[in-house]
């Protein structure tokens, strides 16, 4: 039986900017080689590792040295995904993670995904310390004492002047972000300041420091927080498929679980009530799962249970009791804070409910609305909705997927709405925020070109349909565009009628772009009389036209500036204040 306010382990998530060296920092703390065999050398999925008291003290001697007694069963440790940038694993009240190591590499510094990792640890007020990998590579840097302080201080002066100055540096950086920082062996209080810890996952330099601050900092500061509660609660991670079973990977971070419990898992509807049929639970120092009677917070398990439809990863479940009223009230107060959306916006998909929610926060950090966010793929109801929102703004008619796929179904739709993904949040929001700038400058330059359009024609001289009432003759676009309704002007200002019809291969149409060759109609024109020895026309402009184009130049393309600089070149013969 569970002994209620006894500690649990702490739970610890590796973040920070792909190829800092997440996975490798923690593969020399556990003692293990995971990183080798990833392809790529960057994570590929999420993954837990069980680390026990007693390997702890294996791995860290320090504890013995400075008389640091360990009292917190040991640490469950996450590595998240290089390629997502960051994790937000979410439970009631906060970020599932107790305490986070952000890995930096001392050489490269604060990078984009870094900047976003710093943002979420600050929305979710989630503690950490920052491992500063890669010492090894500084410039003349040397190994010369297993104390990483005694190594640092007995450095050469360029290796020491380059190590420095990298420091220096990164504070300057996290300062910028908000967060006060220094080396762990110059703090005396770890509440005010970020600890650094510099390390190398390479050489192991400064890992058993890493490791005895976590343990420090777990026991000082976490205690109240790791004390196991009455009720089982955790975190779906991934719904997997073995064979012809599919099993759910979790989080167990409060209370005691066991096989026949009823358990009940949050949903974007009514809650699942489903009873624990197989329960496993994962190996110290390994990913691989044992089977379990019962399992106590925290730890990695996996499970099979009677409903599993519409189980999402991410979502949180906890051991049924009381009514489904007071449950439901429960998971809907934690995902509808996590999930809040906006009158309008744009439609957010994401593959968990941490991803879609961290996603969300850097959305609103720069001011992009959320009309609806899910879990999963991309499908046709999203397509549909997204065409839906060209009505309230074409700039929301658009569909941000977080690494997600495209349904085949939806794939058929594409060309409706437009779709944004990748797996590396930083270029989503930066993809978005481009196509979005485009479209704005799309509708503005269509408002714009509304009024009149910019033209200008090539005569072919050669293709002459009829002579007069209306002129009808050939012609290429060489700039812009030719409309119905145009009034056009010759190359020496003087004024023809307005285009009254294009044709096209027989076909009427109501304009024509760059580099078509379409027939035109021009009443009130006589070609052999007005045109003969005429090269170019030009839409006419007014002045009030020309200034108004002017003023939105930047929305025009170097096509239509060029036109537009011939036409008042041509204008300039009325007044001199026709110019670009």
């Amino acid at each position: 039986m569970v002994i209620y306010n006894k500690l649990r382990s702490a739970i610890l998530t590796i973040v920070g900017h792909v190829d800092h060296g997440k996975t490798s920092v923690l593969d020399r703390i556990r003692g293990s080689k995971v990183a080798e065999k990833e392809h790529g050398m960057i994570t590929q999925k999420i993954s837990f590792t069980l680390f026990p008291a007693e390997n702890i003290k294996k791995s860290c001697l320090l504890l013995d040295k400075y008389n640091v007694p360990l009292k917190i069963p040991g640490f469950l440790f996450i590595d998240t995904p290089g390629h997502a940038a960051f994790t937000n694993l979410r439970k009631r009240g906060g970020s599932l993670a107790d305490l986070a190591i952000l890995v930096i590499d001392v050489n490269e510094g604060v990078m984009p995904q870094t900047s976003e990792v710093l943002q979420i640890l600050r929305t979710n007020k989630t503690p950490f310390i920052v491992a500063l990998n890669k010492i090894d590579s500084i410039s003349g840097w040397r190994k010369l004492s297993e104390d990483i302080k005694d190594s640092i201080e007995s450095q050469s002066v360029h290796a020491k002047q380059a190590f420095d100055e990298k420091i220096f540096t990164i504070m300057a950086a996290l300062n910028s972000h908000g967060f006060e920082a220094d080396l762990f062996y110059n703090l005396e209080d770890y509440t005010k300041k970020i600890c650094l810890v510099p390390c190398s996952a390479k050489t192991g330099e400064g890992i058993q420091e890493l490791l005895m601050t976590l343990c420090g900092l777990s026991q000082k500061f976490l205690a109240e927080r790791l004390k196991i509660g009455e009720r089982a609660r955790g975190v779906i991670f991934e719904i997997k498929r073995e064979k012809a079973l599919r099993y759910i990977e979790a989080i167990l971070y409060d209370g005691e679980l066991k096989i026949g419990d009823e358990i009940a898992i949050a949903t974007f509807d009514k809650p699942i009530l489903a009873k624990v049929r197989v329960l496993e639970e994962v190996m110290p120092l390994s990913e691989r799962f044992k089977p379990a009677e019962k399992v106590s917070a925290a730890t990695g398990i996996r499970m099979q249970v009677s409903d599993m439809k519409n189980v999402l990863p991410g979502m949180p479940f906890q051991i049924y009791r009381g009514s489904i009223e007071e449950v439901e009230k429960e998971f809907k107060k934690e995902i509808g804070e996590a999930v809040k959306t906006d009158a309008e916006g744009i439609i957010v998909k994401a593959d968990s409910l941490g991803s879609l929610e961290a996603l969300m926060i850097l959305l609103r950090q720069n001011n992009i609305s959320i009309l609806r966010a899910g879990i999963g793929p991309i499908n046709k109801k999203d397509i549909n909705e997204a065409r839906a929102n060209k009505e309230v703004s074409p700039v929301y008619a658009v569909i941000l997927g977080f690494n997600v796929n495209v349904e085949e179904e939806a794939k058929e739709l594409q060309g409706q709405a437009k779709i944004i993904t990748d797996e590396v949040v930083y270029k989503l929001i930066e993809n978005l925020q481009k196509w979005m700038e485009e479209e704005k400058k799309r509708i503005e330059r269509e408002k714009l070109t509304s009024l009149v359009s910019i033209c200008k024609l090539e005569i072919f001289q050669e293709y002459v349909f009829r002579n007069n009432n209306p002129s009808i003759f050939g012609v290429r676009v060489l700039g812009g565009k030719a409309k119905v309704g145009t009034n056009l002007i010759t190359e020496a200002n003087e004024k023809m009628s307005r285009i009254k019809g294009l044709q096209l291969e027989g076909k009427g149409i109501e304009e024509a772009g760059k580099g078509m060759e379409v027939a035109i109609s021009l009443p009130g024109v006589t070609f052999d009389r007005q045109l003969k020895n005429v090269k170019f026309l030009y839409s006419e402009l007014t002045e009030s036209q020309f200034k108004e184009f002017k003023r939105n130049k930047e929305l025009l393309n170097q096509e239509d500036i060029k036109v537009l600089q011939e036409i008042a070149n041509i204008k300039r013969k009325e007044k001199s204040t026709w110019g670009i």
